[in-house]
């Protein structure tokens, strides 16, 4: 049985491998990956494995970007530290949603469960919880409060120009070039916004789709991108990031 793992804390991961090792010695673990970019280009690229153990939350966001850009038919058994109605749902329809840290004997049940009801296919009950829990994710932030003179001011996040994070604060910029500070931070920003409209271009920004003016090829496989009302901003995205930036506004 070929494994792969795709989990972004080594820790975690080495744990994992380890019982896996000891439970299932005759299991082969093709790969470990660490993010949703790595996920994708590997299983485009590779033979699909006959389980997947996936973390819910990985470096580059909800781990349920990757079946979107994916047609997974290989059985997966998610790890997570959160997400209580997920792990209802899971458990109800007969397949381990497993909690960190992952015990031995939840890893021993969850195989012995995948021998039972897998045959190498994702069945229909495993993708109607997924489409669960993706619409659970799907409900994106309509508004913020935040304090304001000797009270609170709401602001629509149609309003949103960009956001920007400096020195570990995270600064709401609008399109009439005013700026609020909130608490959020900007990966639960990420998740919280609409993906259709924002994007996480880098580390400290995240831009609305509307506010990009222009995009330039950059050196070593680079994006630059210019926004409507901060000209003068520079906005780089990684090499890496490019490929998602352009499929982001070409869909």
């Amino acid at each position: 049985m070929n494994l792969l793992i795709v989990e972004d804390e080594e820790r975690n991961a080495n744990k994992l491998v380890r019982l896996l090792q000891e439970i299932a010695p005759n299991s082969t673990i093709i790969g470990v990956i660490e993010s949703i970019s790595e996920c994708v280009q590997w299983l485009n690229n590779n033979t699909a494995p006959d389980l997947i153990f996936m973390d819910v939350r990985l470096e580059d966001g909800l781990c349920f970007k990757i079946f979107e850009q994916v047609d997974i038919t290989t059985p997966v058994i998610f790890t997570t530290s959160y997400d209580e109605y997920a792990l209802k749902a899971f458990k109800v329809n007969s397949l381990d949603y497993l909690m960190k840290p992952i015990q031995e004997e939840d890893l021993r049940k969850a195989l012995i469960k995948y021998k039972k009801i897998y045959n190498n296919a994702l069945n229909d009950s495993i993708k109607n919880i997924l489409v669960d829990i993706h619409k659970k994710e799907s409900a994106f932030r309509s508004r913020f409060l935040i304090p304001y003179k000797d009270g609170f001011k709401t602001i629509k996040v149609d309003e949103l120009d960009f956001i920007y994070s400096e020195q570990k604060i995270t600064h709401l910029v609008l399109k009439d070039k005013s700026e609020f500070i909130v608490s959020q931070t900007m990966e639960e920003l990420e998740e919280e916004l609409n993906p259709s409209v924002f994007f996480r271009a880098n580390r400290q920004h995240i831009v609305n789709v509307d506010s990009i003016s222009s995009i330039h090829n950059y050196y070593n496989g680079k994006l630059k991108i210019t926004l409507e009302r901060a000209p003068k901003r520079e906005l780089i995205v990684s090499r890496e990031k490019a490929p998602n930036f352009k499929n982001w506004l070409n869909s």
